[in-house]
């Protein structure tokens, strides 16, 4: 995909993001830096991003999907209930490494974990 200004705006705000990020959220990031931006450029962009392998989607149980660069490497997230925001943890407190072998023959490949509550901001 080629380079634009709609295309580096939307991939920097989703960089720049304490989380992973919606459509809408994204849009609303994106559109400071570039007036007039569609809501269509946006989901051309991220699926286009998705396919280059830039940006991952992060799915939350009973929400759209939420964007996050794909290169951030193995974290969790905090989703606060008050303001709806998700965070970045930069820890991993289930720590059980791929291959594990769990009672009943399961074998770990991989493993997500949201947790959730209030956030330091809503909790003031």
């Amino acid at each position: 995909m080629r380079q634009t200004k709609q295309r580096n705006a939307i991939l920097g705000s989703i960089r720049s993001a304490e989380g992973p990020l919606s459509i809408a959220q994204i849009h609303g990031r994106a559109g400071e830096k570039i007036p007039r931006l569609g809501i269509a450029t946006v989901y051309r962009a991220v699926k286009a991003l998705r396919e280059d392998g830039e940006i991952v989607a992060v799915d939350l149980p009973g929400e759209e999907p939420r964007y996050e660069a794909a290169d951030i490497g193995h974290h969790h997230h905090f989703c606060c209930r008050a303001c709806g925001q998700t965070y970045d943890l930069g820890v991993c407190p289930v720590g059980i490494p791929r291959g594990t072998m769990l009672p009943g023959g399961y074998t770990v490949e991989d493993h997500s974990l949201t947790l959730y509550g209030r956030c330091a901001a809503c909790e003031a």
